[in-house]
């Protein structure tokens, strides 16, 4: 009786932690930073994976037939929205066959439509624009406000999926909140002094960032959203970034430095590597990190 005690104690910790686990709430994320915030609310509740990683453009993501299976077995997606993922997303997910997340269903979380956005387009839109999205800049997690609106439209519909676990998913957004709300007064004191610099950036995906500490985009480097660079628009450049007397060039990890690093050696201002997403190098597993890392990479080229 002793040894079968313990055998039925172990086996039942066993089944319980099995039947926890396929409790959990399956998410998808298109990408790291809605998955991240995710993370934090749901805890344990929640089985989270992102489609795209960190270090890729959002735009233009591979489909593997093992997003497929992900999808499939999803009780939720979640997407940036702003068409930012139209390229690639919705044949996998006709693919899936899983009618639950489809937009309008009870499974399928835009976050867009509950967060600030920003560079609205007016007007005809057409190619000659480039890649002009036109619902607006979808880099909107970029600012520390739009992502704690993100975690309240993920807390509710976490809760909606799982209304038990409701108090549970709020308490942690109110966590949340607090970890943020003091991260942001760090973040802001650490960018204080350079309110109102002027930067040249690659591609218009730090509008959001920009705004909420005081920067001012002068230019991009890209002629147009998603054109490569023209000697003639790098002459441009160039001779912008003389004239007011800018330190900085801001790009992504997966543009091509080649023509960045010709503005500098021409102007003597610093081309800065800043990561847009969560993950996109190791050790940058939060959202926390994150802005923690690019920030200080930032004012270290702005001194």
């Amino acid at each position: 009786m002793k040894r079968i005690l313990p055998l039925l104690s172990i086996t039942s910790l066993l089944i319980g932690g099995n039947l926890f686990a396929a409790n959990k709430i399956k998410v998808v994320s298109a990408t790291e930073d809605p998955a991240s915030i995710t993370r934090e609310i749901g805890g344990d509740r929640v089985e989270v994976t992102s489609i795209g990683k960190g270090y890729q453009d959002p735009h233009f993501i591979e489909p593997k037939p093992s997003f497929l299976l992900l999808l499939k077995n999803a009780d939720l997606l979640e997407v940036v929205g702003l068409e930012l993922e139209i390229g690639w997303l919705p044949p996998l997910l006709d693919q899936s066959r899983n009618n639950d997340i489809r937009p309008g269903q009870k499974g399928y979380l835009d976050l867009s439509l509950g967060v600030e956005i920003l560079d609205r387009p007016s007007g005809t839109i057409n190619r000659s624009m480039g890649d002009v999205h036109p619902l607006g800049n979808p880099h909107y997690w970029l600012d520390p406000a739009n992502a704690v609106r993100m975690a309240i439209e993920i807390t509710n519909k976490l809760t909606e999926l799982r209304p038990s676990d409701g108090p549970f998913f709020a308490q942690r957004l109110q966590n949340f909140k607090v970890r943020m709300n003091d991260a942001n007064k760090r973040w802001v004191a650490e960018m204080a002094p350079f309110r109102g610099a002027k930067i040249v950036t690659y591609h218009p995906s730090w509008p959001n960032f920009a705004r909420h500490f005081g920067l001012d985009i002068a230019g991009t480097v890209e002629p147009k959203p998603g054109i490569p660079p023209s000697p003639s628009h790098t002459l441009e450049i160039i001779n912008l970034i003389k004239q007011q007397h800018i330190k900085v060039i801001v790009m992504e990890p997966y543009f091509d430095r080649k023509t960045p690093d010709f503005i500098g050696e021409k102007t003597g201002a610093k081309v800065v590597v800043l990561y847009p997403s969560v993950a996109g190098k190791a050790g940058l597993d939060d959202y926390f990190k994150l802005f923690d890392y690019d920030l200080n990479e930032l004012t270290k080229a702005l001194k």
